[in-house]
């Protein structure tokens, strides 16, 4: 019954918005009214202020025919009736005075070139200054009675709805834009603003109260004192600056922590908040960094008006990359990727976000060279984005097999036919566990490096036939990817726990999907090509922290309410992952979160004939004799926690 009530006053309320009723053509037509009704008054007030005024009717006549003209004229040309009148601000009265400053100026234009009757003991000037002022008047009382008449709707609605009341952080530009795109919501409702410290103790910000906190205390108090059941941070920087100090007080004290969506994340297209679009604080959120400064204009120039493929298209990194892709303005983007339902919902979202963009989702798969050759033969693409591989540690150990045919094999045949069709660019998207492989999965990627870097110094060299340019980008685990840890957990917690780690001491590097792709963007652009571009990926994150972070994130106590259990290492698992980024095994870059690795170069030739035997073994499914190759070749691979150590001898046996 209760959230049949709701829907009821939500709907009401939706009916209610101003929009629906006061269109910008009525509010066009209510101004012009208040306008001449502003002049009449003008007039009548002037006749019964100064008894040596006379009036003539043609002089009447022409008053009101002027005030209707330059009202007509002045609303029209400055598009005052555009505005939004329920997120009227101060600015807008500024916008009236001009407003009714240029109407008496047409006015007096127009009376002083067509003078009538007994214009000679009319006090114009006088006349258009209470013209002027009855005009501003009146638009500013109607503009604050509408805003008025909804805000008292809209709290009565959501005081029978309870909803939420909730703070916003900080007292930013980003704070205050946060509140006026939630003044319209039925969901949330803004009590005030905090701080941290006594620095705006007493001060209102756009007609809220501004609260401060120093001790945890002052967070129960506005709990239990103003009911304030939730924080909302502008920006996730401000939520990652007090993770330490307001989060982990709104955690102890039960309130809500809540994230407000840039602008281009909201649903709405009138720029209102939907109550999807407020979010609960994420793990990514916190362990994020701030934004990444790239050169836009030049990745942009990059790839504006080229044809884009992405292999792994549907995939956490693949499409992502495709969604910054779609903003560069290219031509055409051809997504190409195996798994079906994952590509289906891929290509529904960019229909729905970007029906403008050329783009076309193909099913295929990276081992076969025709399907590759088919669509880089029909769509011709400048440059190719290969994302496709196989990921997951120990899956990869218990399949070596798909290992090789999947990530060295596809990487060997899509850098084939970049070369094949005149392709500029092909960028490869590597791991951290890449170097210093401990796993099969990490030295099928090095594998799949010193093929592609090794075929892009050939044809450097002029040694083999061809002009595109290899990029290699390295980088770590990514917040929130299919099947990582993150998802994992959030699983685990939604259904009671336990949380499974591995280990207690295991640490991993972490990015956001979008920060990976954006240097894998700027790396692309900088880059003069047959390069491995490895990213500075920060501090590890010790993953027993994350999941008690999660945990407490999610309402509960850690070891209380959620247990967390050590597992063990897995097959092939590192406890402490390679620093990517050292500047001792790398060169620096224009960009200060690019390096360049220095790699041992090999010979393409030799490559090939070594890649064309793993496929042989890979394909006959012989073991032993495969990885006993992949360790020849890539001499650091040292299995750890894995079948495949009874191998690890110098002479390869």
């Amino acid at each position: 019954m209760g959230k049949h009530k709701g829907m009821i006053h939500h709907t009401l309320f939706r009916k209610l918005r101003m929009e629906r009723y006061f269109s910008s053509g009525l509010v066009l037509a209510i101004d012009l009214a208040l306008s001449i009704c502003a002049s009449a008054g003008g007039l009548l007030l002037t006749r019964l202020l100064s008894r040596s005024a006379s009036f003539g009717s043609q002089f009447i006549w022409l008053w009101m025919g002027a005030a209707v003209v330059s009202s007509l004229i002045v609303f029209v040309g400055l598009r005052s009736y555009r505005s939004i009148i329920r997120y009227a601000t101060l600015r807008e009265v500024g916008r009236l005075c001009m407003v009714g400053f240029c109407k008496e100026a047409v006015m007096g234009l127009i009376l002083l070139l067509m003078p009538v009757g007994h214009a000679a003991s009319v006090p114009l000037a006088g006349m258009l200054l209470i013209d002027f002022s009855l005009t501003i008047c009146l638009l500013i009382l109607v503009r604050v009675a509408m805003v008025v008449v909804y805000d008292t709707i809209r709290r009565s609605i959501n005081a029978s709805r309870r909803v939420p009341s909730i703070v916003i952080y900080g007292d930013s530009d980003k704070s205050v834009a946060a509140l006026m795109r939630l003044r319209a919501s039925t969901h949330y409702r803004v009590a005030g603003f905090l701080t941290h410290g006594r620095h705006l103790q007493g001060h209102m910000l756009s007609g809220l109260p501004v609260w401060y906190f120093e001790r945890e205390r002052d967070i129960e108090w506005l709990r239990d004192t103003h009911g304030i059941n939730g924080v909302l941070f502008a920006y996730p920087a401000d939520a990652r600056d007090e993770q330490d100090r307001l989060i982990r007080w709104c955690r102890s004290a039960g309130m809500k922590l809540l994230l407000a969506p840039g602008i281009d994340e909201m649903g709405a297209a009138d720029g209102d908040i939907k109550p999807g679009d407020v979010r609960k604080i994420r793990i990514e959120d916190l362990l994020g960094r701030a934004e990444i400064k790239i050169s836009m204009d030049e990745i942009v120039a990059n790839f504006r008006d080229k044809t884009v493929m992405v292999t792994g298209a549907a995939g956490s990194i693949g499409s992502e990359l495709c969604r910054q892709l779609a903003r560069f303005g290219i031509r055409r983007l051809v997504m190409y990727d195996n798994a079906e339902t994952p590509l289906h919902n891929v290509r529904l979202e960019f229909e729905e976000k970007f029906p403008d963009l050329d783009f076309i989702p193909v099913i295929g798969d990276v081992r076969h060279k025709e399907r590759l050759d088919f669509v880089m033969r029909t769509h011709r693409p400048h440059v190719v984005f290969h994302a496709a591989a196989y990921k997951h540690v120990p899956l990869m150990e218990e399949n070596p097999c798909e290992a090789i045919l999947a990530n060295v094999i596809g990487s060997r045949n899509v850098a084939d036919k970049c070369i094949e069709y005149d392709v500029e660019k092909m960028v490869m998207i590597s791991t951290d566990k890449a170097v210093n492989p401990t796993n099969i999965m990490g030295c099928t990627k090095r594998l799949a490096e010193i093929y592609v870097q090794s075929l892009g110094l050939a044809v450097a060299s002029g040694v083999h036939a061809g002009r595109t340019k290899f990029i290699t980008t390295r980088f770590g685990n990514v917040l929130g990817s299919n099947g990582s840890v993150i998802p994992r957990f959030r699983e685990q917690i939604e259904k009671g726990g336990p949380v499974t780690v591995t280990h207690p001491e295991i640490r991993r590097f972490f990015m956001t999907i979008p920060e990976a792709c954006r240097l894998v963007m700027e790396a692309a652009t900088i880059s003069d090509g047959n390069r491995i571009c490895v990213f500075d990926m920060g501090d590890a994150v010790k993953i027993a922290d994350l999941a008690r972070q999660m945990i407490e994130l999610a309402g509960y106590r850690p070891d209380q309410d959620i247990k967390i259990e050590y597992t063990g290492l897995r097959p092939g698992e590192k406890l402490y992952e390679e620093v990517l980024a050292t500047k001792e095994d790398t060169d620096p870059t224009s960009h200060d979160r690019i390096r360049i690795a220095r790699v041992r170069e090999y010979d393409n030739k030799e490559v090939a004939d070594i890649v064309d035997r793993l496929r042989d073994l890979a394909q006959a499914v012989q073991i032993p004799p495969m990885v006993r190759l992949m360790k020849q070749t890539v001499p650091e691979f040292i299995s750890k926690n894995s079948e495949f150590e009874a191998f690890d001898h110098t002479d390869g046996k």
